[in-house]
């Protein structure tokens, strides 16, 4: 199931590369020899996780849906707008960070809110809905990014 996710996540226009850059941004002052290579190792140990591939389908599943128009008027129209009281996509990507402990929570707090790199350019608005997606790759930042915390 991890290949799908990694291929639904590339459809959507995230790579595992830009997931690791996200990773960096947030270790690198606390971590000085950290590499593109560990960043993406701590990737994909979070990707591996069962709990973290049914948010990512979840997740990418609701944003098409909401393109798509194949569900409710009223949540389609909260998900196109990513109503900043809807909130479940912030509690999907909790559920991510919650297997890494409060380092991952901290950690996806601040990029959600900064929103650097990959993160900034899927909270932009367009034709995607990504109102799950950048939430979900927010988390396996964080989450990645406390795992090598963790790990150090």
């Amino acid at each position: 199931m991890v290949e799908k996710c990694i291929s639904l996540l590339k459809q959507r226009g995230v790579t595992l590369e830009d997931i690791a850059e996200c990773v960096v941004y947030l270790q690198s002052k606390y971590y000085s020899d950290l590499t593109m290579d560990m960043a993406m190792e701590s990737v994909m140990a979070v990707l591996n996780k069962r709990e973290v591939q049914n948010a990512i389908l979840t997740g990418i599943f609701l944003d098409m849906s909401a393109e798509n128009g194949t569900m409710e008027e009223e949540l389609r129209d909260l998900l196109m707008r990513d109503e900043g009281l809807y909130g479940i996509d912030e509690v999907m990507a909790y559920g991510i960070c919650n297997l890494y402990g409060s380092i991952a929570l901290t950690n996806y707090g601040y990029i959600d809110k900064v929103k650097p790199l990959i993160i900034g350019k899927l909270n932009t608005k367009g034709a995607q809905c990504n109102t799950f997606l950048d939430d979900i790759v927010g988390a396996i930042s964080a989450s990645a990014a406390g795992r090598l915390a963790h790990n150090k």
